[in-house]
């Protein structure tokens, strides 16, 4: 099912409970012709109680259907996303081609 993706601002820290990230880029992969969106970023933790780490991320929000097709209440750009649930040969195959472009990071799509 369709769902709208809100667009976050890149190269601005976010503070979180254990620490910070920071959203670097956006981009997209093709898989079976379709493009597939994805946020790079990179996260500290630095403020836990249990020590500190970090690294860097790729956020799946899904197929990419409309891209900025709109802008919500705060300015910020919506896109319409397919999310990718339960096909594992998809998501391997996003996996692969993302680490092909990227240096090591953790992968997680949105639900």
């Amino acid at each position: 099912m369709p769902k709208d993706y809100v667009h976050q601002d890149m190269n601005e820290e976010v503070t979180a409970i254990s620490g910070h990230y920071t959203n670097e880029k956006e981009d997209t992969v093709t898989i079976n012709g379709k493009e597939v969106l994805y946020i790079l970023g990179h996260a500290v933790v630095d403020t836990s109680c249990c020590g500190m780490g970090g690294g860097r991320f790729a956020l799946i929000p899904g197929y990419l259907l409309k891209h900025h097709y709109r802008t919500d209440d705060d300015g910020k750009n919506v896109s319409q996303v397919e999310p990718i649930e339960d096909d594992w040969d998809i998501k391997k195959e996003i996996i692969h081609q993302i680490e092909q472009r990227e240096s090591y990071c953790n992968i997680r799509f949105l639900g």
